[in-house]
């Protein structure tokens, strides 16, 4: 393995992501390449999309510029081979896999009457089968990791009438990501292995925010994908058998952290923390 060319508490570790072509997961990679960190991605983005910024081989290129390493794997997570492949690419490249992150996902909120049974199947083939499937396929090299973690970015089981009616095929789907990672946890606890769920308490101004749920209005009163980052960092350098099967929250886990100040993740620079749109699943 060559040396990393920074040398934070992440340098020459390995990070196995699914997505990450842009958005939360890419900021998540880059955090994490400025220690010096190796990051495979495991994304379906091979030629730019219409509607969508950025390819895995431009995410890629970004980890690199910011000094990491980056092994670009174009799959599917919904392909047992791809995940196969990736694993097995991943291990090879970079001698090992010490941090998994489930962060590819798909959304739609649309109520039970309207929601296409294809989609449905999409959000829980994606969100939950590729949640469970990497994880699983990555266990026997995590084992080998002197700080082994998944973190999947899903949300606490906030079991109430008022979620679980909002819409009902999407909150499967993302609290089917939880169960899969607080079963984990305590499945593979012995062996040292984390698994945590990560969420913000507000909206994340993405692609999904943009194009899904609100547009431009709801974009101005969203928080940068760099909160989230700055979080999943914190959750990935805590000791990996003491910090685990938990539903953490992005700004509690920076509050332990010591940062109070959420002002600059304001996607709108100036707008004040109380008119920060809140996120789904969180009372």
């Amino acid at each position: 393995m060559s040396s990393p060319s920074s040398s934070g508490p992440l340098a020459g570790r390995t990070i196995l992501m699914s997505g990450g072509s842009r958005g939360i997961g890419l900021a998540i990679a880059l955090r994490a390449a400025a220690d010096g960190a190796n990051i495979a991605l495991l994304a379906k983005t091979d030629t730019p999309h219409p509607r969508l910024e950025g390819t895995v081989h431009t995410a890629a290129q970004q980890i690199r510029d910011a000094g990491g390493r980056a092994l670009p794997l174009v799959g599917d997570v919904r392909s047992d081979d791809d995940i196969t492949e990736a694993v097995l690419k991943t291990q090879g490249e970079f001698g090992g896999i010490d941090i998994v992150v489930n962060n590819a996902s798909v959304i739609d909120l649309s109520g039970s009457l309207d929601l296409a049974a294809k989609k449905y199947d999409l959000m829980q083939d994606v969100n939950v089968r590729g949640t469970f499937l990497l994880s699983r396929a990555a266990v026997p090299v995590l084992r080998d990791s002197a700080n082994p973690h998944i973190l999947s970015l899903s949300p606490p089981l906030n079991i109430t009438p008022r979620w679980l009616g909002a819409h009902t095929g999407y909150t499967l789907a993302k609290y089917g990501m939880t169960m899969v990672t607080l079963g984990l946890a305590a499945e593979f606890a012995d062996d040292g292995i984390a698994a945590n769920t990560l969420w913000p308490r507000t909206t994340i101004a993405t692609a999904a925010v943009q194009n899904v749920l609100g547009g431009d209005q709801l974009m101005k009163v969203s928080r940068t994908p760099e909160i989230y980052a700055d979080a999943a960092y914190q959750v990935m350098l805590q000791p990996s058998r003491e910090y685990t099967g938990q539903t953490l929250v992005v700004e509690d886990v920076l509050e332990a952290a010591g940062v109070t100040d959420f002002s600059r993740y304001a996607a709108v620079p100036g707008t004040p923390d109380d008119r920060m749109y809140p996120d789904i699943f969180l009372d």
